[in-house]
């Protein structure tokens, strides 16, 4: 994997670099605080983040902030703190795993794994998510524009529907389009 690591303490980064280039991950590029991680990010499109919480400037967990809403990405926060409202707070950004300092490869292999895989589960439904809000919103501008059509050509709820299902095939035009179409008053028939 390409990864970026955000570490502000040269030793501490240093040995995350030998632990992920032993494991044979390419380590993109060193960010010292946190909105250089966010501008390296856009930059480099790593696989991975490895992100010190406490750095100078934007710290560690408002970068990830920025990070998952800019270019979602697997982030692993890795800190010598181990505070109760530090984790929550890195919960709440989407912080795939959190490590505390000092990294042993032992510790980092399983925590890549982790953080990479509950990552993409994540993605998945999120997109899932978004594919059903999708479909909703297509239900309920089909079943809308239906009742137009019902209301100003006579026709059955069912003539209504197969009018829609028409105009989408004819036109090569998704259903929940034509109904935003017919809702706008812009056309009722398939000419």
């Amino acid at each position: 994997m390409r990864v970026l690591i955000a570490e502000d303490d040269s030793v501490t980064f240093l040995s995350l670099k030998d632990i992920l280039e032993r494991m044979g991950h390419i380590v993109v590029a060193p960010a010292r605080d946190g909105s250089e991680a966010v501008q390296l990010v856009e930059d480099e499109e790593p696989d991975l983040i490895i992100m010190d919480i406490r750095m100078p400037g934007v710290d560690g967990i408002e970068a990830a902030r920025t990070i998952m809403r800019e270019r979602p990405t697997p982030i692993i926060i890795v800190t010598a703190y181990s505070d109760e409202s530090l984790i929550e707070r890195a919960s709440k950004v989407g912080i795939s795993t959190y490590l505390v300092k000092p990294v042993r490869e032992d510790d980092l292999r399983p925590a890549l794994k982790l953080a990479v895989d509950r990552f993409h589960e994540q993605q998945a439904l999120t997109s899932e998510i978004s594919q059903m809000r999708e479909s909703l919103e297509t239900r309920r501008l089909v079943d809308k524009a239906k009742w137009i059509l019902v209301e100003q050509l006579g026709v059955s709820e069912r003539q209504a529907y197969q009018r829609i299902q028409q105009l989408s095939r004819d036109r090569n035009i998704k259903m929940g389009e034509i109904a935003r179409v017919i809702i706008s008053g812009r056309t009722t028939s398939p000419a």
